[in-house]
């Protein structure tokens, strides 16, 4: 029973980190892949206040642009089957959880960088004409990002969470910073791209209204989202009158135009 209660937790976090970079279940927020992993382990009020804890860590947080950072679904999981698997407690299944979301950021960005290597092979296929070869491609990310959750998760199953701090020890300096670099640069690239494709030009105004809520009011995220929602809805509701009005001239224009015809027959 233990081998299999292993295994389903190992592959609950492989699921986890497909879903979180791709799939739309949004299966990966603490409180969910907690109660799912209370189901596999028998004990789900443990799960889900270790998955409460991690879930408020969470809040406010994401990793937007292509930023990483820790993965508290992944650090429920882990905490939660730690906790229940070894009867050593809430706290150190926190305790524990905690490090594990931390190794997964440098393999995220790891991931993430190595996904970059494949859509550049499958635009390279794409413009040889070799799109049974391309459409393969995709699935090599996949498993990829299936690994990035799956190994650590291994590795505390199967050999224990000092396995984990050994892995976080023995990493050379120059490769964390890289990491870390990399993964500074990610959110960057990935805001500049959105503001590439989104129509900036035609938004500027409320591009500039954010820029200052956000520097010099220092109004925090939540208020300035009902700010940015208000601005939408209006504007949203202003665009569907226009364009009403213009649907309604059109068909005045119309009927007026039939009319005549009618008349000088």
């Amino acid at each position: 029973m233990g081998t299999i209660q292993a295994l389903l937790i190992i592959l609950l976090v492989a699921w986890m980190i497909i879903d979180q970079n791709g799939l739309v279940i949004v299966s990966y927020f603490p409180v969910i892949v907690g109660f799912i992993t209370g189901l596999i382990m028998g004990d789900i009020t443990t799960a889900m206040i270790i998955a409460g804890t991690f879930q408020l860590m969470q809040l406010g947080v994401a990793n937007l642009g292509g930023s990483s950072m820790p993965n508290y679904g992944l650090a429920t999981i882990i905490g939660a089957y730690l906790a229940i698997r070894t009867g050593t407690g809430i706290k150190t299944g926190i305790a524990v959880g905690l490090p594990v979301g931390m190794l997964a950021i440098q393999l995220d960005v790891l991931v993430k960088i190595i996904n970059n290597f494949i859509a550049h092979r499958m635009a390279k296929l794409n413009a040889e004409h070799k799109w049974r070869a391309m459409l393969r491609q995709p699935w090599y990310g996949v498993a990829f990002f299936g690994l990035e959750g799956a190994i650590p998760a291994a590795l505390l199953v199967f050999f224990g969470p000092s396995a984990v701090q050994a892995i976080l020890t023995w990493l050379p300096k120059w490769f964390t910073n890289g990491l870390t670099i990399a993964g500074g640069l990610l959110p960057v690239i990935g805001v500049g791209m959105l503001l590439h494709y989104m129509p900036t030009k035609k938004f500027a105004t409320f591009l500039i209204i954010g820029f200052v809520l956000t520097a010099y009011l220092n109004l925090p995220i939540l208020a300035i989202a009902l700010i940015g929602f208000a601005c939408a809805y209006y504007y949203f509701n202003g665009t569907m009158r226009q364009a009403n009005e213009k649907k309604a001239s059109a068909n005045s224009s119309l009927a007026a135009d039939r009319q005549g015809d009618n008349y000088d027959e």
